[in-house]
């Protein structure tokens, strides 16, 4: 699975760069998202969750461009990530998406709303998206070549998304979302923080898990592995690669990701905030030190709003809204 993901990055990225098109590198690495989709299934249903996924990353890196041509788009991405994360947190419930949860849509929304474009970049975006995702696909089926005679059609999940509704405690988490993510992204937002996202996402974690105590760890992994992170990204960024370099480091990364993510997520992100901030310097290179300090900043915040919001509205009130 790390291998496959590793090279689903790989690929479209580097054609990428040596075309001379390194600001598009953010939609094919949202495309490639989808390889990591459905790493305990069985071929047949992990591809099939992959298609929807990867549609759905698809639409998410289309409505983010969208988003970027509004005036005061910065402001825009507030409310319509806060409804995304609602969304897709429904989403995933209802075709039980693993890993489960929004973080990839409203990430990756909320990175191409903040991208500078044009109305011909929605195309543009949206193509290299599907077609990432469609490599990811493929790439996934490279199992098939040592025995052809074991493919299969993929399993296209069917969605419920009423007895997902149905679920207790359902409203309330949708609600959680909403309010988390608009207060984390407003706050950022209106400290003039570079990248107000970042807030957004560790919202997301921390309401991710089963229960208010996995939630809660959660969030404090995302924070210490955070500020742990930085330690090596401070190497790496330091290190200034650039082009085909960077690509590299990029997909060393993500394979490292995908090995230890599923044991321990704080370990995991040593590798996921130096890949984060590697990605973005790729597209768009920025100063290191405020770089650095955003990232921290911004975390801790998404994360603090994202725990009092769990506080405020708990798990038990969740049964008087079935």
């Amino acid at each position: 699975m790390a291998l496959r993901a590793g090279v689903s990055v790989l690929v479209p990225l580097l054609l990428l760069v040596l075309v001379g098109r390194v600001e598009w590198t953010a939609y094919a690495a949202f495309g490639a998202f989808t390889s990591l989709y459905g790493r305990n299934h069985a071929r047949p249903e992990r591809a099939g969750m992959q298609v929807v996924a990867g549609g759905f990353l698809t639409l998410a890196v289309t409505l983010g461009v969208l988003v970027s041509l509004a005036p005061d788009s910065r402001w825009l991405v507030v409310p319509v990530g806060a409804l995304l994360a609602a969304g897709g947190s429904l989403t995933s419930d209802a075709y039980g998406w693993h890993p489960p949860g929004p973080l990839f849509l409203v990430f990756g929304f909320a990175v191409c709303a903040m991208v500078p474009s044009t109305p011909v970049t929605v195309l543009v975006a949206a193509g290299i998206a599907a077609l990432s995702a469609l490599l990811s696909l493929a790439v996934a089926q490279v199992g098939v070549l040592r025995e052809p005679g074991s493919w299969e059609p993929p399993v296209l999940p069917a969605p419920r998304f009423r007895d997902a509704l149905a679920a207790p405690g359902a409203g309330t988490h949708l609600l959680r979302h909403v309010v988390a993510l608009s207060i984390a992204g407003a706050v950022a937002t209106a400290l003039d923080w570079q990248h107000p996202y970042w807030a957004m996402v560790a919202a997301v974690v921390v309401l991710s898990g089963p229960d208010l105590l996995s939630r809660l760890t959660r969030g404090v992994q995302r924070v210490v592995g955070t500020l742990l992170g930085l330690g090596v990204a401070t190497v790496v960024l330091a290190w200034h690669p650039q082009a085909v370099t960077a690509v590299l480091a990029i997909v060393v990364l993500q394979v490292l990701t995908e090995l230890f993510v599923g044991r321990n997520y704080a370990v995991a992100l040593l590798f996921i905030t130096p890949l984060a901030l590697l990605m973005g310097q790729l597209a768009h290179e920025a100063p290191i030190g405020p770089l650095l300090r955003d990232r921290l900043l911004e975390t801790v915040l998404g994360a603090v709003v994202g725990a009092v919001v769990l506080l405020l509205v708990p798990d038990r009130a969740a049964r008087h809204d079935a």
